[in-house]
């Protein structure tokens, strides 16, 4: 308990899913969270599930792909907590399982504003305010497909992007303590991917057997197999990591 006590986090995509969770992870383990997302009603039962086990958590509302929304909100977050120590850019949505020549212009800028241009908004205007903490830790999520290509070729380039721009913003944030990582999840139980096998033709527990005989462990990880990464990277346990790649994939990749 209290590996992130006392700091001020920020949490995007956090209504479901791994945003959820890693807001659930921090708070539990000390941290006053700014759970942040579109979806208002999940977000607000975030926060309250938070505060009812005696946590510090507010819900706002942010479109991750607007920069006035981006920097309004983070402005109030500041205000209200008096700093900001953790910026996890979570919020991410999926492409198209298509060629690039099947795929219309809209499609590609809508994901790759969401889930690259996103991570640079909440990046840009968070870091002063991590600045004026003393330094802190900023947590992107990438993905193991944005180590790898596959079937959706906006959401591995957008991925691949976050892991580059990670890189460049562990580059230039070090010299004010300020430590940049990737996380890269593989596949993991979220509503996401319930989704998808619940939806699948061919039933849920083949593609459960497929999904795990992808990786080396033979399994699908849970949300919390990620947070619990999310609060290392966050925590001073990980004061000397910064532009790593944190692969959480159960061998995914390493195949």
């Amino acid at each position: 308990m209290g590996r992130v006590e006392g700091k001020a986090a920020i949490v995007t995509g956090g209504a479901s899913g791994l945003g959820k969770a890693s807001c659930l992870m921090l708070a539990k383990e000390g941290a006053k969270v700014a759970v942040t997302d579109i979806n208002d009603e999940a977000g607000r039962k975030v926060a309250s599930e938070i505060e009812g086990n005696g946590g510090i958590a507010q819900y706002w509302h942010i479109d991750v792909s607007s920069e006035r929304e981006v920097s309004q909100a983070f402005s109030d977050i500041h205000k209200k907590f008096g700093k900001i120590d953790i910026l996890v850019n979570n919020a991410g949505i999926p492409g198209w399982h298509r060629p690039s020549d099947e795929i219309e212009e809209r499609d590609w800028e809508r994901v790759i504003n969401v889930d690259l241009k996103g991570v640079f908004l909440c990046t840009k205007h968070a870091a002063p305010y991590i600045k004026k903490a003393g330094g802190g830790s900023i947590i992107n999520f990438s993905s193991a497909f944005g180590l790898v290509g596959g079937e959706d070729p906006t959401y591995h380039a957008a991925k691949g992007g976050v892991r580059l721009l990670t890189k460049s913003d562990a580059y230039y944030y070090a010299k004010y303590g300020i430590r940049v990582n990737s996380v890269h999840p593989g596949y993991i139980m979220t509503p996401m991917l319930k989704a998808v096998i619940d939806n699948a033709p061919e039933g849920a527990e083949a593609v459960k057997k497929n999904i795990g005989n992808r990786t080396l462990l033979g399994y699908i990880g849970e949300p919390d197999d990620i947070a619990f990464g999310v609060l290392y990277l966050a925590s001073d346990e990980a004061k000397y990591v910064t532009g790593s790649e944190l692969v959480i994939d159960a061998g995914f990749t390493s195949q």
